[in-house]
């Protein structure tokens, strides 16, 4: 049944029919079929195709949008339809659900937030990029047991390494979750978090054995978890990173003529693709993993690879930012593993084009 479900809300969402997205999850919801499936194995589902088919570049950004949208509000209906309903189990606890500071990403952790309540927790929602200190500020008002964190970009592990660390100082528990703490919780680990969830239900199950509250303590360093960090390529990198973007273009340029005739959109792409290496390259330096920079690569090949740009282009950049980093021994060393990754793959020819990209 709910993959059947899973199609029509699947139609009705790429349709832009919020009611008829609605009304899907209704007529489920009066078949007898309970709110957390719904929530958990129908809609889920379908917002993970909504950002796949975007990858896929088979929808554009502004239907991603949309149809996130729809299934947000969705989601909301369902939540708000289950209020009445009888049955529902005691008062656990209370929680704090939060997106990492940045992260814009929030429908997994209202996916979770709503699950959570079902299992009869009381939960603060705090939405999207939640700044540490009003974050912690709450938690001083409310005492929770347990604080979630969710983070759905990698890039943003420095700043839920701050966001843990704080959380834990003023004595609460912390969880993470979220694609950014990547294959299972290995960087949630990393930065000291107390537990990792892979979805709602391992979230739900976390909690209902229980989460050990730290003892209040001064505020941990970076560096104490992660003793890598004193060598500072990380902090050199973050600091110079307006000045290696705008290196990195400036080079492409004198490599690629071509690109002097590029539009302003043109460059203005080019730019973000630019500096989203070297975010990906810091954050990989942060956490010392040369697996989060090399599959940033790989997704990122195959994003320009389904709207016909060479992946290869990238490893023009990687060899011009090797160049301006040779000073930066564990940099350099995550650029070759990123050259590496890129030049394994199989030249996909451009449509339209006589020979391989």
């Amino acid at each position: 049944m709910s993959v059947t479900l899973q199609k029509r809300l699947w139609r009705a969402v790429a349709e832009g029919d919020e009611y008829g997205a609605v009304d899907v999850l209704s007529g489920a919801l009066a078949d007898g079929l309970d709110e957390e499936t719904l929530l958990l194995d129908v809609i889920a589902p379908v917002q993970e195709k909504v950002g796949a088919e975007w990858a896929a570049d088979r929808i554009t950004v502004a239907q991603e949008h949309a149809a996130t949208a729809i299934n947000e509000r969705a989601m909301a209906a369902l939540a708000h339809r289950g209020q009445d309903a009888v049955g529902r189990p005691p008062h656990r606890g209370r929680v704090t659900v939060a997106c990492i500071d940045g992260e814009w990403h929030a429908f997994p952790a209202r996916l979770v937030s709503e699950t959570l309540r079902l299992r009869g927790w009381q939960v603060d929602y705090l939405g999207a990029q939640t700044p540490t200190p009003h974050l912690i500020a709450h938690l001083h008002g409310t005492n929770p047991d347990a604080v979630l964190l969710s983070s759905s970009i990698p890039t943003h592990l420095p700043t839920a390494h701050g966001a843990i660390t704080a959380c834990q100082a003023v004595g609460a528990p912390v969880m993470a979750g979220g694609l950014a703490f990547g294959p299972k919780g290995r960087w949630a680990r990393a930065l000291g978090a107390d537990e990792w969830a892979a979805d709602a239900r391992g979230a739900a199950a976390a909690l209902e054995a229980g989460l050990s509250r730290p003892r209040p303590a001064a505020l941990r360093q970076a560096v104490d978890d992660l003793p890598h960090l004193a060598d500072q390529e990380y902090t050199l990198v973050v600091q110079n990173r307006a000045r290696l973007v705008r290196g990195t273009l400036s080079d492409l340029e004198e490599r690629f003529p071509a690109m002097r005739s590029y539009t302003d959109e043109q460059r203005e792409r080019t730019a973000e693709d630019v500096a989203h290496i070297v975010q990906f390259l810091a954050t990989a330096l942060y956490m010392d993993d040369a697996d989060l920079f090399t599959a940033f690569l790989s997704w990122t090949a195959g994003i320009l690879e389904a709207r016909n740009v060479p992946a290869r282009s990238l490893l023009a950049g990687l060899d011009i930012l090797a160049g301006q980093l040779h000073d930066f021994p564990r940099a350099l060393a995550l650029i070759r593993d990123g050259t590496g990754v890129l030049a394994d793959r199989p030249a996909r020819p451009v449509p339209g084009s006589e020979t391989p990209a």
